[in-house]
C-alpha cells in the first residue's frame, strides 16, 4: 500500500484522479501512483470503534463494484481511497486506513477460502508488553513463550491449533520468501500503517491473498487494535469454487522450483555426481562450487522476469493459474531463465573481485572464501554454461529464437563489462571528479543489461519480437538505472540481501550518483572535506558521519530520490502503450517491484556510523 496526495493518478501525465468505472473499463491502462511525497498526515485511524466500523462497512460495499481479475496496482488503490472517502464525506487524513480496508475486502473471500495449513498469521513485536516479556528472537522473529501477559499469545495459540504458520516480526521481508517458497498461500496480517505501507503492499500487488488489521497508532509500545476483527478472519473457511483474481506467485513459484526441486533435471552435473571421491576431486571443484553458487543465494528476479515475459505472449496461463496449480513451461525456456540466473552470478562473481566486497547473500564472497582465482574461474564457468543452457533449446525453440537470444546476452555481457570496466577507471584514477551524467551512464551500462536480457529472452522465446525491440532497451535503462540510485541509498542502510555493512560503497571511492551529485552542489569548503574524508585514513564510522552530513547538507538524498521518481515515470509511460495486456501488466509489475521503496528515510540512521552486524538469511 503506498499512500499519496490526490493531485495526480492517472498513467497519463497530467491525468486526474480516476473513478471506478474509469479504471474498471475492459479497456482502462491501470492508473499511475502519483508522485510520492511525505505521507504522515495520511495515516490518521478513526478515534472511535463506531467510526471505523461505519468506514469498513462502508469500503465492503464500495468493493462490490471492483473488478477482481487481476490485482490492482498502488495508483489504482490510492484512487480508490480518494474516491470512497469523498463519497462518505471524510477527510484526505484517513486515506491509508482506507486503502487498507479496500484492500481487505478486495482479497477477504479469497483468503477465507485458503485452508487454515495453508495460511500465515503475521503479528507485530508491539502487541507485547515491553516489560518483562520473556521471549527471544530467533532468526525468523520473537519467539513467543505464551505466558499469557499480551495478546499475541492469544492468537498464536488458536491459529496454530486451526493449522495456521505465526510469524511475529512485523514488516520482515522473509514473509514473501515464506509466499514464493509455496508454504503458505495467504496472510492474516496486524500492524502499523506505516509498516503496512512499506510492507504489505508487496504481497498485495504480487496477488496474495491478504488481509490486515491496523494498529490504532505506530507508536511501537503495547498498542491496541480492534481484536474482533481479527477473530472474523481468523477462523473462518469459506472455499470457492476457483481464484477470482491472477497473479505472479504461481510463476514466482515457477521460477523457485527451477532451483529448488527441477535444478539437476534441468542443469545435470557432470564432473560432480557419483561417488565422493568423485565430487572432492579436483577436477570437480569447480562444477561443484559454480553450482551451489548458482543455486543458492538471491531473489531469482531476473529469471522471473523471463518466465513472466514469456507467459505474457504466450496464453498468460501462468498468470491464471492457482497456487497449486502446476505451470507447464517448455524445458528450453527454464533452462533459458536459469541462464539469465548464471549470467547474472557471474556478474556478481567478478564485480565482488573487482570492488573487494566482503559480503554477499549473508555469507562471505566467494574470493574470500575460495581465493581470487577460484572465485574468477567460477564467474568464467557460469557464463560458459548459460550460453550452453541457451545452445541446448535450439531443436525446441528453431536456430533463429536460439541466435536472437544468444546475440541479445552477448550485448548484455559487453555493456556490462564497458560500464565496470569504466568504474574501475575512474576510481584508478583517485581523482575526486564526477558528474552526475557520468555516474548515470555508468549505471545505464551496468544495471540495465540484466534486466534486458531476462526479458528480450522471455519475450523472443514466446515468439516475434519487432514491435517490442526498441521498448525493451528504454524501458531496461530506465528500469535498471532506478534500481541502482535505490541500491545507492540502500548502501547507507545496510542490505540483508546483499552486502550488508553500511557505508560500503561510499567509502570504497566508487562512481555513486550520490557522491556525483554531493561534488555538484558542494561549495569549496564541502568539496575540499569532501576530498579530505574520501581520500584520508581513520575510523571509518567516523568518516562516514562526516560524509552523511555533508550529504544531507547538500540534498543528496532528496535530489536520488527524485530521480528514482523520474525513472519511474518514464519506464511505466513506456509500458503504457504494451500490447498484450498480459505483457503491460508485467511492465508495470516490474516498476512496482524493481523501485519498490525499502524503507521512507531518506538519509541513513545513525547505525551506519559502524558497520552493522552481519545477519543470516534464511531463504535467501
Amino acid at each position: 500500500m503506498t499512500i499519496a496526495s490526490s493531485e495526480s493518478h492517472g498513467r497519463d501525465q497530467g491525468a486526474t484522479t480516476a473513478t471506478v468505472s474509469e479504471t474498471n473499463s475492459p479497456s482502462a491502462k491501470p492508473v499511475k501512483r502519483a508522485k510520492r511525497r511525505s505521507t504522515s498526515h495520511l495515516k490518521a485511524v478513526p478515534e472511535t470503534l463506531e467510526l471505523r466500523e461505519s468506514m469498513r462497512d462502508d469500503a465492503e460495499r464500495f468493493v462490490e463494484r471492483l473488478d477482481k481479475s487481476k490485482p490492482f496496482n498502488k495508483g489504482e488503490l490510492e484512487a480508490y481511497g480518494h474516491e470512497l472517502l469523498k463519497e462518505i464525506n471524510q477527510p484526505e487524513k484517513f486515506l491509508g486506513f482506507v486503502m487498507v480496508l479496500i484492500g481487505n475486502f478486495y482479497w477477504k473471500r479469497q483468503f477465507l477460502a485458503l485452508p487454515f495449513d495453508r495460511r500465515l498469521l503475521l503479528l507485530p513485536h508491539c502487541l507485547k508488553h515491553a516489560e518483562g516479556c520473556p521471549a527471544d528472537y530467533d532468526e525468523f522473529g520473537l519467539d513467543c513463550e505464551k505466558c499469557g501477559a499480551c495478546s499475541i499469545a492469544d492468537y498464536k495459540v488458536r491459529a496454530e491449533q486451526l493449522g495456521y504458520k505465526v510469524l511475529v516480526a512485523e514488516g520482515s521481508p522473509i514473509v514473501l520468501k515464506i509466499i514464493v517458497s509455496g508454504h503458505v498461500d495467504g496472510i492474516l496480517g496486524v500492524a502499523c500503517l506505516n509498516v503496512l505501507e512499506k510492507a504489505i503492499d508487496k504481497v498485495l500487488v504480487a496477488g496474495v491473498p491478504s488481509y490486515a488489521v491496523p494498529l490504532h497508532t505506530g507508536d511501537c509500545k503495547n498498542t491496541t487494535l480492534d481484536e474482533s476483527w481479527i477473530w472474523d478472519c481468523l477462523e473462518k473457511y469459506e472455499p470457492l469454487p476457483e481464484p477470482q483474481t491472477n497473479g505472479y506467485i504461481p510463476l514466482m513459484r515457477a521460477s523457485n522450483r527451477m532451483f529448488e526441486e527441477q535444478f539437476d533435471e534441468l542443469v545435470p552435473p557432470i564432473r560432480s555426481t557419483g561417488a565422493s571421491s568423485d565430487v572432492d576431486s579436483p577436477l570437480a571443484s569447480t562444477e561443484a562450487i559454480s553450482y551451489d553458487w548458482l543455486a543458492h543465494g538471491g531473489k531469482r528476479l531476473r529469471p522471473f522476469i523471463t518466465l513472466a515475459a514469456y507467459d505474457a505472449v504466450s496464453g498468460s496461463s501462468g498468470l491464471a493459474a492457482g497456487f497449486g496449480d502446476d505451470i507447464e513451461i517448455p524445458v528450453a525456456v527454464r533452462r533459458g531463465a536459469i541462464a539469465i540466473e548464471a549470467f547474472h552470478k557471474a556478474s556478481l562473481a567478478h564485480d565482488d573481485i573487482e570492488d573487494d566486497d566482503l559480503y554477499r547473500y549473508g555469507q562471505e564472497t566467494l574470493h574470500r572464501r575460495y581465493g581470487t582465482g577460484m572465485a574468477i574461474n567460477v564467474g568464467d564457468y557460469l557464463i560458459g554454461l548459460g550460453y550452453r543452457l541457451v545452445s541446448r533449446g535450439a531443436a525446441e525453440l528453431g536456430g533463429d529464437v536460439v541466435a536472437d537470444v544468444l546475440d541479445s546476452m552477448a550485448k548484455a555481457h559487453i555493456k556490462l563489462c564497458d560500464g565496470q570496466g569504466a568504474e574501475m577507471r575512474w576510481q584508478a584514477n583517485g581523482e575526486i571528479d564526477l558528474t552526475p551524467i557520468d555516474a548515470l551512464k555508468i549505471y545505464a551500462l551496468k544495471t540495465s543489461p540484466a534486466f534486458e536480457a531476462a526479458l528480450f529472452a522471455g519475450l523472443r522465446m514466446g515468439g516475434a519480437i519487432d514491435e517490442y525491440r526498441e521498448m525493451i532497451p528504454a524501458f531496461c535503462r530506465h528500469l535498471g538505472v532506478g534500481f541502482q540510485i535505490l541500491n545507492d541509498l540502500k548502501d547507507w542502510q545496510g542490505d540483508d540481501d546483499n552486502k550488508l555493512i553500511a557505508g560500503q560503497d561510499a567509502l570504497s571511492l566508487r562512481p555513486t550518483l550520490l557522491l556525483a551529485m554531493a561534488l555538484e552542489a558542494a561549495d569549496a569548503q564541502q568539496r575540499s572535506e569532501l576530498e579530505e574524508i574520501l581520500t584520508g585514513e581513520g575510523d571509518g564510522g567516523f568518516r562516514l558521519g562526516r560524509l552523511r552530513r555533508i550529504y544531507d547538507e547538500c540534498g543528496v538524498f532528496e535530489k536520488a530520490n527524485a530521480l528514482i521518481e523520474k525513472s519511474r515515470a518514464r519506464a511505466e509511460a513506456l509500458a503504457d502503450d504494451v500490447q498484450p495486456d498480459a505483457l503491460r501488466q508485467l511492465l508495470y509489475f516490474m516498476v512496482d517491484t524493481v523501485l519498490a521503496e525499502e524503507s521512507s528515510q531518506t538519509s541513513p540512521a545513525t547505525s551506519v556510523l559502524a558497520p552493522l552486524p552481519i545477519l543470516g538469511t534464511v531463504g535467501a
